[in-house]
């Protein structure tokens, strides 16, 4: 016969992971509510969920990835970095280092969300990663922040193969000022599907012309990839 797991077994088992995940950090909070609001989806209903600590994160995380690349590639120009930092700090790149704290296991999530392989979702993982560095910046400051940051890009990112890195938004705003001596705009068509799990079609127009329509998880991700083919088009157009 299976025994019955109590409340107090799951709390531990909780308590547990959250440790876990502290120890992989090499950094203990001091206000556990703060993490788990970071690591809470707001699929769980829940009022602390951990959009708000995602904003704060993205904007602290552009701060800590552009100092990393300036003080790792002292050589490079200004547009060189912006490609290369534009290259991570996005939904592909945080997944990266979401992936190598295995963030999906200590995330928060309703049963709806977890039966859709919520725990997976590279929107879903980034935005994790992104709350749980928003929150150790909210509660020991920047160099902590840095600290953790560091340490992960060092070693998910400790070989850069300039070739590997395509910021096609980047790449088409420099065509497109050299070309029509203007840069691209890009038009939210629609999106649907719920809170949780929504899709965004994107417009990309470029001297009055739409060039391309295309959908993501996110509107960085569909961006990308209506840059991708208006780039492509012009590449092409320029042979």
């Amino acid at each position: 016969m299976k025994s019955k797991v109590s409340k107090g077994d799951t709390m531990n088992e909780s308590h547990q992971l959250l440790d876990e995940l502290e120890r992989k950090l090499q950094y203990h909070f001091k206000d556990q509510k703060l993490l788990i609001q970071a690591l809470t989806h707001r699929s769980c209903k829940s009022k602390n969920h951990n959009e708000r600590l995602e904003f704060l994160g993205d904007a602290v995380l552009d701060l800590i990835v552009g100092e990393y690349l300036f003080k790792k590639f002292p050589k490079l120009s200004e547009g060189d970095l912006s490609k290369l930092r534009a290259c991570i700090v996005n939904e592909q790149g945080f997944n990266k280092l979401a992936l190598a704290l295995d963030l999906g296991k200590y995330i928060f999530i309703s049963p709806s969300e977890e039966s859709n392989n919520g725990r997976s979702k590279p929107s879903i993982l980034s935005n994790t990663f992104e709350a749980l560095i928003g929150a150790v910046y909210l509660e020991s400051g920047i160099q902590e922040a840095i600290r953790i940051t560091y340490t992960l890009l060092e070693s998910n990112y400790n070989k850069i193969d300039f070739r590997l890195f395509s910021d096609f938004k980047t790449s088409l705003q420099e065509l497109t000022q050299a070309r029509f001596s203007q840069i691209p705009r890009y038009e939210l068509i629609s999106e649907s599907g719920p809170d949780h799990q929504k899709s965004f079609t994107m417009a990309i127009f470029i001297d009055n012309k739409e060039y391309a329509r295309c959908t993501g998880s996110s509107k960085k991700n569909a961006q990308q990839k209506c840059a991708q083919v208006a780039y492509e088009i012009l590449r092409k157009e320029c042979v």
